[in-house]
């Protein structure tokens, strides 16, 4: 039991390092002209050298932000419909009657 105090901080080390490493890929992967701010140099040299706040002000202040129209789940008007999902070879009647013939050998 007397160590279960020190297991915590494993655990919160370990979540901060995820976090730092997450903000850091995220910097290096973001397109550079979609950067907010300051330039994408400048922020990777914040985020990998003051890691939680620089975390914090990267998600805050750097991080692109995706325009509105790509979260809306009913189509614009005028847009194609969405395409029907692809179907198994079990669905496909035209498969079926294939396999079945292949199976009886009338080839």
């Amino acid at each position: 039991m007397a160590y279960s105090s020190g297991m915590a901080g494993v655990l919160v080390g370990l979540a901060l390092l995820a976090f730092w490493l997450y903000s850091l890929f995220d910097v290096i992967t973001s397109p550079e002209d979609e950067v907010r701010n300051v330039p994408k140099p400048l922020w990777m040299l914040i985020v990998a050298l003051i890691p939680i706040a620089g975390g914090l002000l990267w998600l805050v202040r750097g991080r692109p932000q995706t325009p509105r129209s790509e979260w809306r789940s009913s189509p614009q008007a005028g847009s194609a419909p969405p395409a029907a999902p692809p179907k198994g070879p079990d669905d496909d009647p035209e498969f079926l009657r294939e396999l079945e013939r292949r199976m009886r050998g009338d080839d």
